[in-house]
């Protein structure tokens, strides 16, 4: 016969067994000092000011589990363990500005409450498709465009971007960051080209 003890123990194995795992969340935005690509710009004794715009995505990837491809059919499905630490629209457009930041020695004064400083470029920016399959690729197309203020003249692009996904989420993770490297790269060549 069980002891009251034993049967404690039994009881609290059941209930872990029963318990589900915690989700892992996941961030677009590098670990700080630890935006990839090129050099960061040389400080300048007035910094470059800049306004990178909330990011729009299509509807079925603003949630917070990440979307992933199920398979050759075209079905998605949500990793329900797989979360983003915020919102997808706010990872893209954190991780685009510290990108574009490291990239031009730029400030971001999106939100920053700088009411007397006004963006030599406003940046805007539109995920036109981000696909990616677990352990395989990530791809994307990504519509932006640049506004030098105040003359208000523009560039625009599309960034098309297919990467290398391996092994689990981590590694589609870091495609997608690889994804807005790239983005950031374009883009900043784009302001070059619109520099007075």
């Amino acid at each position: 016969m069980m002891t009251t003890r034993s049967l404690m123990a039994v009881f609290a194995l059941l209930l872990a067994a029963c318990a589900s795992p915690d989700p892992r969340y996941y961030s677009l935005a590098a670990a700080s000092g630890a935006a990839s690509g090129p050099a960061a710009q040389p400080a300048r004794a007035e910094p470059l000011w800049i306004e990178v715009a909330p990011v729009r995505v299509p509807e079925r990837l603003n949630r917070a589990q990440l979307v992933v491809g199920d398979g050759a059919d075209g079905q998605l499905k949500l990793l329900d363990l797989s979360r983003w630490s915020s919102p997808l629209p706010d990872e893209m457009r954190d991780a685009l500005s510290q990108q574009l930041q490291a990239r031009v020695g730029a400030v971001d004064i999106y939100q920053q409450g700088l009411a007397d400083v006004t963006p030599v470029y406003r940046i805007t920016t539109e995920v036109v498709r981000l696909d990616g399959e677990v352990g395989q690729r990530a791809s994307a197309t990504i519509a932006w465009t640049v506004r030098r203020l105040p003359d208000g003249k523009v560039t625009g692009g599309r960034t098309v971007v297919d990467v290398p996904a391996p092994g689990q989420v981590d590694g589609l993770v870091s495609a997608y960051r690889q994804i807005v490297g790239t983005t950031a790269d374009d883009i900043a060549a784009a302001m070059g080209g619109l520099r007075p």
